[in-house]
Order: C-alpha cells, then structure tokens, then sequence
C-alpha cells in the first residue's frame, strides 16, 4: 500500500513543487520549556520525555554535527539533496529575538535547505517571533510553524498538565495566518479521558479555525514519565493498533485534500517505550492507515473532493 494514493502528504506535495525528494532534517537546538522551567510549572506534561522522539537525547550535539549526522542518514535512505530545517525538540521559539535569529539563519544557509519547519507551543509563539518567520517566508523560503496543541478539550489538557488551553492555540493560529505564516496542528489520539468523539471534535475545531498542515500522534507512554506511572497503576490503558487505526483514518476521510498530513503516526525508541509495543516502528501502522482507508474505498477529503479526483490509485 502506497499512503500518498490516500493521504495528501507533506513528502509528496514537497516532491511536486520542486521536483526531487525533500527530507526534514530533525534538530535539538537545546531550547526548554516554561512548562518545565518554573515559568509555568514544572516537570513537563504528563507524557512528555523528549528523549523518546529527540534525535540525540537531552544532551544535544552542536548543530554542526547534527545536519552530519542527519545528511548522512537520508543519504543511506533516500539521497535526497533538499532539506527543511526541523527545530524538533522542546519549545523552539522559547528565546530571544537575536538567538532565535541566529539559529534560524544559520540553518538557512546550510547547502541544500529549502526552509524551516518549527514546533513549539501555542503560548510561546510572540509578534516578534511571527515577524521573523514572516520574513523567511516572504525570501521564499519554505516556513512551517508547527503548534502543539494535542487536543482541543481543555479538561483534556488539564488532566494531561499541558499549562494552555484551546485559546492560546486560536491566537496563535490566527496570528500566523494573518502574516501568511503556514500552521501544523500537533493532534494526539488516545489521550487520558477520551474517546474517539474527542478527536472527532478536536479536528472538526481545528478545521473550522483554518488549519495548512496536520501531525497525528498515537500516545504512548515512555519511561520517566508521569504518565508511566498511571499506567504503571492501570490508571490508563493505551490504545491497541486497531483502535488507533480506525480513528486516524476517520480524521484523514474527514479532512479536506487541501490539508497536508506531515504525519499519521509517531514512534519511540525501544529504550525509552513502555506501552504499547506497536509504536516501536511506523511502516506497520502507516501499512495498516492505508489498508484500512483502501478496505472503505475512501481517501482524504472524501467525498468532497470532485468527482474526477476520487479515483483510489492501487499500488500495482
């Protein structure tokens, strides 16, 4: 099965526009988080341990050796020769105007970069800030501002310590639009407390606000967590592959084609991976996205894509 015959995503819409495969390059420039700094609390969300998606763990390399790295990794995949800049782990626009600019432009002018995909939190995304991407995005540059607002019930993120609510998301959301700033909206499915009715209504607000890109994230619990401990307890049950399936292929059906899907699932290194066992590896789940959304005869944005374009595209 061939994902993009169902999904409209980020790779291919990247290898449309300039003709060649373009891979994000994921980056730890060592920002924190006010959520764990003591500007809004302490210890994180309950689920988060950065160490579980960070490309070098919580003591980054110099970015130097990162983009080695990184390069060297999508050449033994792809050979891809484009880059965005991924600034992935923690809160990335959670600095000053100058050392945000600094380590923005250095990864500009990295060979082969074509643009900037940066995720922070909805509360942390200043004027200022807006302004700078602003200017990248108006050089040509490719720009994403990548929210994470997981869930759009604010009892949710309460329960799950997130330290915003929906609000700061809406805000955020319509400041960045206004300056034609892309936004990705981080949506996480089995969160504590709810079903799937809560992603139904998280994605259905998220639409109605104006969205460019989706991430999709199965929860998973991860060692030095919070949230280990109320599975530890039997406080909270993760969700099975099939639950999980189901529920992304009715947000991506429900989705309109405009809408670019960066991600339909997520991972976490075995090291750091309590539960469940089938968030180890993507391509089983990614398999079973498309299997599923093949087994309805639908696709993204279906059925309010035009008649001509609902052709479903098999993988010979």
């Amino acid at each position: 099965m061939i994902l993009s015959n169902y999904v409209h995503t980020l790779g291919q819409q990247l290898l449309e526009r300039y003709g060649e495969r373009v891979h994000k390059i994921a980056l730890d420039a060592g920002f924190t988080c006010p959520n764990r700094d003591g500007s809004k609390g302490h210890g994180g969300c309950t689920f988060c341990n950065n160490a579980s998606f960070s490309p070098n763990g919580r003591r980054p390399l110099p970015l130097e050796a990162q983009w080695a790295s990184g390069r060297r990794a999508v050449a033994r995949r792809t050979g891809a020769r484009r880059f965005i800049a991924y600034f992935q782990a923690y809160t990335n626009t959670y600095g000053t105007l100058e050392h945000l600019q600094r380590l923005y432009r250095e990864a500009l002018e990295e060979p082969g970069v074509v643009g900037l995909a940066v995720g922070t939190r909805p509360d942390c995304v200043f004027p200022e800030v807006l302004g700078l991407l602003a200017r990248y995005r108006d050089e040509g540059r490719e720009v994403w501002l990548e929210l994470g607002l997981q869930s759009a019930h604010d009892e949710t993120l309460a329960r799950v310590n997130r330290g915003h609510g929906f609000r700061e998301y809406r805000d955020a959301t319509i400041a960045a639009r206004r300056l034609g700033i892309p936004v990705c909206a981080h949506l996480i499915v089995g969160l504590p407390g709810e079903t799937a009715r809560h992603c139904h209504d998280t994605l259905d607000r998220v639409l109605e606000l104006g969205v460019e890109g989706l991430k999709l994230h199965p929860l998973h619990v991860v060692r030095r967590t919070v949230l280990a401990h109320q599975w530890r307890r039997g406080e909270y049950r993760p969700l099975e592959l099939e639950e999980y399936v189901a529920i992304a292929a009715d947000l991506i059906e429900r989705t309109p084609w405009p809408v670019v899907f960066h991600r339909v699932t997520g991972t976490a290194a075995p090291d750091v991976l309590l539960a469940p066992s089938w968030c180890s590896g993507k391509w089983p789940v990614l398999n079973a996205i498309a299997a599923e959304l093949a087994r309805r005869g639908r696709r993204q944005g279906w059925p309010a894509l035009p008649a001509a374009q609902r052709k479903i595209r098999h993988a010979a």
